[in-house]
């Protein structure tokens, strides 16, 4: 353990699960280092990650974004690609984009596709895949609806899916953020959670909620949302 982080967790009683008010405001303070610390929620689920009718995966706008802007590709065709473009798409583009993509020459956080171009993503998919880049209907990057799209992902709109521990991690600001707005994004992520709830999931759905900063430690946040 190094010494800022030594000295941080001083700061967390590990015996202890904090609300998610105090929680908010304890980890803007376990955030020591001198750039913007992002804040990341950890969220432990009972389910069985290897049934497929088990994975937790969606979308959720954050009301108050995750703090950084996000750059947003999009794989049209004809006028959809100047929709995407007045949207506010940082990269737009068809044939040439996945030629780029097959050399790997591609600089985006969020690839969205048109459905009637998502056959010819096949020959990247093994590129986009393992980079969690892949566009897919369930996380709302696949629809003819691009500007809406691209607009809600700028605004703050988030992807997420749990690992194969059924763990979901997810950033839900930084460290600059207002301790309030932090809480509000967690309520509203907790709240998308459980409305995610696999109807085949038995037991104890959420065993356990953390936060923590980019170098902080973990901070535990009772299950009452």
């Amino acid at each position: 353990m190094g010494r800022k982080l030594e000295e941080v967790s001083k700061l967390v009683d590990k015996r202890k699960v904090y609300t998610i008010a105090e929680a908010a405001d304890l980890v803007k303070k376990t955030a020591k280092s001198k750039f913007d610390e992002t804040i990341e929620l950890h969220v432990r689920l009972g389910i069985d990650s290897r049934q497929s009718d088990q994975v937790v995966r969606g979308t959720v706008a954050l009301p108050h974004g995750i703090g950084r802007t996000r750059r947003i590709a999009v794989l049209a065709k004809g006028e959809k690609q100047n929709e995407a473009k007045t949207a506010g798409a940082d990269t737009v583009g068809c044939e040439d984009l996945i030629e780029d993509i097959s050399k790997e020459k591609f600089d985006f956080d969020i690839l969205i596709s048109t459905p009637d171009v998502m056959k010819d993503l096949s020959k990247v998919a093994k590129i986009l895949g393992p980079k969690g880049l892949m566009p897919n209907p369930k996380s709302g990057t696949v629809t003819f609806d691009v500007a809406v799209a691209v607009s809600e992902f700028k605004k703050g709109k988030i992807e997420y899916k749990n690992d194969s521990f059924g763990i979901v991690h997810v950033p839900v600001g930084k460290a600059s953020f207002d301790k309030e707005k932090l809480a509000d994004n967690i309520k509203v992520f907790m709240e998308a959670i459980m409305r995610a709830k696999p109807s085949s999931a038995k037991g104890q759905y959420v065993k356990s909620i953390s936060i923590s900063s980019t170098m902080g430690p973990g901070i535990f946040i009772e299950q009452k949302i």
